[in-house]
């Protein structure tokens, strides 16, 4: 099992900058790629940025691309995304998620935290 726990949502100005944190605990010596999704209501997850634990190689949806930034501590124990120029259109709920061997996809999912940018 992993736990995961998202923190630094918030309400921010159209133009300025987030970080999210995502503290992992559990069995994280399993974990092989993490990600982060957005949810807005009456819509599904959409994946924002993944990552692959071992190596740190990244990938962004192009809407992000050049404005955020996923990233994880040396020791593999926090997940960031650093969220500059943030738009109306980036407010969501956003989860942090794992990929972890024995596991079907993206298995281990926060509790999510919400992101509100106002125009």
């Amino acid at each position: 099992q992993v736990q995961l726990v998202e923190s630094g949502g918030g309400l921010v100005q159209a133009g300025g900058s987030l970080r999210l944190s995502c503290a992992l605990s559990g069995r994280t010596s399993d974990i092989y790629a993490m990600a982060w999704f957005r949810q807005v209501p009456g819509k599904d997850h959409d994946s924002v940025a993944t990552i692959r634990w071992q190596d740190g190689g990244t990938s962004y949806v192009d809407s992000v691309q050049g404005r955020f930034t996923i990233s994880r501590d040396n020791a593999k124990t926090t997940l960031y995304l650093q969220m500059n120029r943030l738009k109306p259109e980036d407010t969501a709920v956003y989860y942090c998620a794992a990929a972890a061997i024995g596991v079907r996809g993206y298995g281990y999912w926060g509790q999510g935290t919400q992101v509100t940018v106002s125009s």
